[in-house]
Formats: C-alpha cells, sequence, structure tokens
C-alpha cells in the first residue's frame, strides 16, 4: 500500500484501537488499510510515540498549510496519548494542552456561588441556598421529567423537527439517515457512532433520566446540526476533495474539542435564543406541558456552573483529591445528587475519557467567543463553517487575535 504522510497519519491513528477499543471514533477510509492495521502484531506505545514524533518532523512542505497544521496538532495529541499508554508520567494539564490545544485551571468558586444565586431566582426561591436550593433544584428536575413511555415518542419528534431545518439551513445529503437505539451501563448520556456513507447511530443511555429541557439539546449535539451533520458535510466537501485525514476521527485529540464545542452549540444554532418556546409546542402536541421560557431562564443561570466538572477532574488527576470529596464537590456546585455524581465520576475516572471533559468546557467557551466575534446576523454562517472546515483551536485563536 502507497505510503504518504497522509496514509501514514491513518496507519498511526488506527494502531490506537489496538491499545484501547473506542479510541478511534469513526474511520470512513480505505477498509483495507484497517484490516491491515488490525491484522499486524500488537503495537508497542513507546515506538506509536516515536513514530508520532517522526511523523511530525517529516510533515513535508507541500502540504496546503492548514491541511499541515491539522494533522501536526494530531501527531501532537497522538504522542501524549501513546507516552500515557507506554506508562509516562504526564502532569493533567499538561496532557489535556498535548490532546486538546487548550490550557485548564481551577474556577472560581464565587462564580458558581453566584450562578446558585440566579438559579434560585429562577426557581422563583430567590435568597435560598445550601441544601434548600438543592431541594428546590432536585424538585424542578423531577417536574422536567420525560415519561419513560414518552422518550422515544420525543425523540423521534425533536429528531425529525430538527432535520427540517437543519436540511433548510445548510444542506444534508438526500441518502443522509440518523438511528436512534436505546443502551445500558455507559458513562455518557449519549454518543454518535458515526458508520460513514452519511449515516449515523445514536445511542441515548437507559440508565440516566431524560429531561425535557435537555433532550433538544441532546438531539441538536448528537445529530442535527451536531456530529451527524459535522460528519456529513466533511464527508462531503473535505474528503470528496481529498482531504483524507478527515476519514479518521480520534479520541483526545484536537478534533474532539471543536466537534463538542459546536455540538454544545448546535440547537442554538439551528433554532435561535428562544429554543424553549420552540420546543413548548413541539412537547404540547406530544402531550406534555413544558414552560419553555422558564427553561430558557434555568439555562442561562446553570451556564455558571460551566467548569465545575473540569474542576472535578483537575482536583481527582491533578490535585489528587479522593473520590468521596470529588463527588461532594460535584454535589454542593451542581447540586447534583449523590447518583448523579457518582455517575460523573465514572466519566472522569475513565481511561479513555478522563481528560475529555475539557472538550465541553473549553470547547464551549472558545467557540462561544468565537461565534461571538460577529455580528447576530452572520452568526450562523459562522457556525457553518465549523461544520464545513477543518478547523482547530489554534486557528480559531489566531482569527480572534487578529
Amino acid at each position: 500500500m502507497t505510503s504518504s504522510p497522509v496514509t501514514d497519519y491513518l496507519r498511526l491513528g488506527l494502531a490506537f484501537d489496538r491499545l484501547e477499543e473506542g479510541f478511534v471514533d469513526a474511520y470512513t477510509g480505505d477498509p483495507a488499510l484497517r484490516r491491515a492495521i488490525e491484522n499486524a502484531p500488537a503495537p508497542d506505545p513507546a515506538e506509536l510515540a516515536a513514530r508520532a514524533r517522526g511523523l511530525r518532523a517529516d510533515l513535508p512542505a507541500d502540504l496546503p498549510p492548514d491541511r499541515a497544521a491539522f494533522i501536526d496538532a494530531h501527531l501532537r495529541a497522538l504522542e501524549c496519548s501513546a507516552r500515557k499508554f507506554a506508562g509516562d508520567e504526564i502532569a493533567f494539564p499538561d496532557e489535556v494542552r498535548a490532546y486538546f490545544d487548550i490550557d485548564i485551571a481551577l474556577g472560581d468558586t464565587q462564580t458558581y456561588a453566584d450562578a446558585h444565586e440566579r438559579i434560585a431566582d429562577a426557581l422563583e426561591r430567590p435568597g435560598v441556598s445550601g441544601a434548600a436550593l438543592s431541594d428546590a433544584y432536585a424538585a424542578h428536575r423531577r417536574a422536567d421529567e420525560i415519561p419513560a413511555a414518552k422518550v422515544d415518542e420525543c425523540v423521534r419528534a425533536f429528531s425529525g423537527a430538527l432535520r427540517e431545518r437543519v436540511r433548510s439551513t445548510f444542506g444534508l445529503p438526500d441518502d443522509e439517515i440518523v438511528e436512534f437505539e436505546v443502551v445500558t451501563d455507559k458513562p455518557w448520556s449519549g454518543f454518535n457512532y458515526y458508520l460513514g456513507d452519511h449515516r449515523s447511530r445514536v445511542a441515548i443511555n437507559a440508565d440516566l433520566t431524560q429531561y425535557m429541557s435537555s433532550l433538544p439539546h441532546l438531539i441538536a449535539h448528537e445529530a442535527y446540526p451536531g456530529h451527524h451533520t459535522e460528519h456529513c458535510r466533511k464527508e462531503e466537501i473535505l474528503v470528496g476533495s481529498g482531504q483524507l485525514e478527515q476519514t479518521i476521527f480520534l479520541v483526545n485529540t484536537p478534533q474532539c474539542l471543536m466537534a463538542e464545542g459546536l455540538a454544545d452549540h448546535a440547537l442554538v444554532a439551528a433554532i435561535g435564543d428562544d429554543w424553549g418556546l420552540w420546543a413548548q409546542e413541539i412537547y404540547a402536541d406530544l402531550g406534555l406541558r413544558f414552560d419553555g421560557e422558564r427553561a430558557q431562564r434555568m439555562a442561562s443561570a446553570t451556564s455558571g456552573l460551566l467548569g465545575v466538572r473540569q474542576d472535578a477532574a483537575l482536583l481527582l488527576h491533578d490535585a489528587r483529591r479522593d473520590a468521596d470529596e470529588v463527588a461532594a464537590f460535584l454535589q454542593t456546585w451542581l447540586l447534583a445528587t449523590d447518583a448523579r455524581a457518582r455517575q460523573m465520576l465514572r466519566f472522569l475516572t475513565s481511561p479513555l475519557w478522563r481528560a475529555y471533559i475539557s472538550t465541553y468546557v473549553e470547547g464551549y467557551r472558545l467557540l462561544q467567543t468565537w461565534l461571538d466575534e460577529v455580528p447576530a446576523a452572520d452568526r450562523l454562517t459562522r457556525f457553518g463553517r465549523l461544520l464545513d472546515e477543518p478547523l482547530t483551536p489554534a486557528l480559531l485563536r489566531a482569527e480572534l487575535r487578529s
């Protein structure tokens, strides 16, 4: 099989699935290349790290600058992952920086205390704090639960509505399709498995209660105009034009930070700031009462808690706090139940996913800043660039500086 810098990058990325199944989130390239890697001897992590360094040094000048920069950033991330697999000690902030090209630090708990005040106001319980606020928030969440028998119907209603909106706004291939399935015993709430040829399978974790206020975000995040839409358009536009490095999507790389930031902005990008009022009409057609305006106020209030889970990861992996202390931190500031805090700890302590929370936190922040740089009327067009271009955190920062 012919060797090229791009093919060598694909070979290297595919080899990581031999170290940790699931590291290759999606691969839509030459199946013969994947079979060759699967049938080869098990790779040595230290050797993979050396290969990543060598490929970075040998990146040719004849690659367009944006493609070379994209591959270089991902080789740097893969080198760090290989070193971790080899048993190297790497400080957690350095690990996150190598994976996602961002710097992280503990947040200010005063920010979270201020958010609690706004949550109390949104709950119409001004001045309430501590255990009383947790109880009021828990009651609000219980009232927001989707009856189990209605979840499938709601998923299909929002998927259909968002699909039509995205088709008319961004365009999608005629043959694209998303299939939804219910799974259990997973550390995440939802997951997009992109299968190639404009097809996705979206898994929804039935172990977690589904809420009316969050389900539209989940569908937008995983499907329209989130992960599925991005995969479809990049397969059509970038892979179709010969950028074969876009046939692979690897965990713990800058791709993930960009993709999760995009997906977390997906609902507002598609519907606008009044997404709650839009959702209220759909729920009414399904026989469910949903206060869309209140949901929007609550979303604005809880946005101040964005950094709590990243702080929990830093406490676990950098400050070396024990799991019980971190669970208490999550319960205090996220107003989470003990069960929910423990579910979050599953994600934060997974060998593959332990650093991944930063893709949501810092991805959201970086993309928010970048999207806000243009007038509101141009924001949807700018969001479209996230779907269609091989953007990286470094490129967005460069655009912000300029």
